[in-house]
Parts: C-alpha cells; sequence; structure tokens
C-alpha cells in the first residue's frame, strides 16, 4: 500500500484543519479563543491583585506616618523634658551661686572680726 505525493498531500491537509478540534476534545491544547479569554481572565485578576496590593502598600504608609508622627510627638515630649530639667539645673546652679556668694561673705565677715578680736586682745594686753 503506497501513497502517493497527492494522496499524502490530501490527508496532510485534512490533519491540519482538524487538528486544533482533536486537539481542543482532548483538552491537549486550548483552542486560540478559550486561549485569549483565559488570558484576558488571568490578567484582570492580575490586575485587581495588584491593585488590592496598593491599597494594602498605602495603607500601610499611612500606619507607617501615624507611627512616625507618634515617634515625632515622643521625641518633641524629651526635649521639653529636657528643656524643663536644664531650667531646673539652671536654677540650682544659681542657687549654689548665691550659696557661695553668701559663704564668701560670712568667711570675709568671719576674718574680719577674728582680726578685729586679735587686734582688740592684743590692744588690751598691751594696756595692762
Amino acid at each position: 500500500m503506497s501513497f502517493e505525493n497527492a494522496q499524502l498531500e490530501e490527508i496532510g491537509g485534512y490533519v491540519r484543519t482538524h487538528l486544533a478540534d482533536w486537539l481542543a476534545e482532548n483538552s491537549l491544547v486550548k483552542p486560540p479563543v478559550v486561549y485569549e479569554i483565559d488570558l484576558r481572565e488571568r490578567m484582570v485578576r492580575v490586575e485587581e491583585e495588584l491593585r488590592h496590593q496598593r491599597e494594602l502598600m498605602k495603607q500601610r504608609f499611612d500606619l507607617m506616618e501615624k507611627r512616625f508622627e507618634q515617634v515625632e510627638k515622643r521625641f518633641e515630649q524629651v526635649d521639653k523634658r529636657f528643656e524643663d530639667m536644664n531650667k531646673r539645673f539652671e536654677a540650682v546652679d544659681k542657687r549654689f551661686d548665691m550659696l557661695v556668694k553668701r559663704i564668701d561673705r560670712f568667711m570675709i565677715w568671719s576674718f574680719g572680726m577674728t582680726i578685729s578680736s586679735v587686734l582688740v586682745v592684743v590692744s588690751v594686753i598691751e594696756i595692762l
């Protein structure tokens, strides 16, 4: 049983025309229309997922922004506390300066009184 070229070409043409249908029936390969619909559905799902991811990222960025604002408020509070402590230290420093001045005056008066007392005692001893 030998086939001639014409018969082989006729068989090849028949197979080519029906090959897509046969493969679609056996679901080995999807026809281009079905494949295109699947691609479109996938693209729509991917776009929806990307939109959802963008929304999630925006929410997270908003939450991070709020968190940064809270941290900034904390830093401002800490700065205020440091300023208050600095004012207290300055007040304590002024009190120490006043105390040092009082002690200096006391020592000068004490030294003056001691010298005066010694001079009075020496004068009294010389007179007697």
